[in-house]
């Protein structure tokens, strides 16, 4: 259930920046709204390097070094997923607007 309230926050926090933005007339929304979501995943990883120096008692090289790997992979990952979320609420939300718009 935690991964639903994160994937319907991360895809009304894009629809929202997108629209902002949409309405300063800044039409490169595309990468943005991925990176908008997708920066989740800049921010685990940053917590977990907090994580390591304040918390875990690590002293091998190898033991940070497997630890910092698999915390970049899954930051990686989660990344590309939420930031996918938000890409693909963004593009609904443009379409929804733009077919709504009548011109005359």
């Amino acid at each position: 259930i935690n991964a639903e309230y994160m994937g319907v926050t991360c895809a009304e926090i894009s629809v929202v920046l997108v629209y902002f933005q949409l309405c300063y007339e800044d039409y490169r929304w595309w990468w943005r709204s991925f990176m908008y979501a997708g920066s989740s995943g800049a921010y685990l990883f940053l917590y977990s390097l907090y994580y390591l120096n304040t918390t875990l008692n690590m002293h091998s090289a190898i033991s940070i070094t497997l630890y910092i790997s698999y915390m970049a992979l899954l930051s990686t990952t989660l990344s590309v997923l939420t930031g996918t979320v938000g890409f693909v609420a963004a593009v609904c939300f443009v379409r929804f607007i733009y077919t709504a718009l009548k011109v005359d």
